[in-house]
């Protein structure tokens, strides 16, 4: 099931500095934002080999998931948290705000094949 991961922050009277380096359990293969999203829903779909790391840089989110098993709602408004997201997890990405920036890295190129986009019953 999806779940939140901490992502260390360096800070100082310079700022802060978050690194991720170890905290993933997978090798990240592709890197992509989502910016300027009206008032839709977005995702819909779960994977058949693709993990993800998502985390909302600027403004908020929020992403709902479901593993077949169970339902959960993440609020990404902390650009030092990302959001675990199983391959398994059905997702949809709604309830952006005003200049919101949601950065994904994935585990794998993208693949039109590996979507599967039937939720589960």
């Amino acid at each position: 099931m999806a779940h939140i991961i901490d992502i260390p922050a360096f800070k100082d009277k310079r700022g802060e500095l978050h690194v991720i380096q170890r905290e993933l359990p997978f090798q990240v293969k592709r890197v992509y934002y989502i910016h300027g999203v009206p008032n839709v829903v977005r995702g819909g779909h779960r994977h058949k080999n693709t993990d993800q790391l998502l985390i909302c840089l600027h403004g908020s989110c929020t992403v709902s998931c479901d593993d077949g098993s169970g339902f959960e709602s993440f609020v990404l408004d902390d650009s030092g948290k990302g959001l675990y997201v199983d391959r398994d997890d059905w997702h949809t990405m709604q309830g952006f705000s005003d200049g919101a920036v949601l950065l994904v890295l994935a585990n794998t190129p993208y693949d039109v094949n590996d979507y599967i986009d039937e939720p589960y019953a």
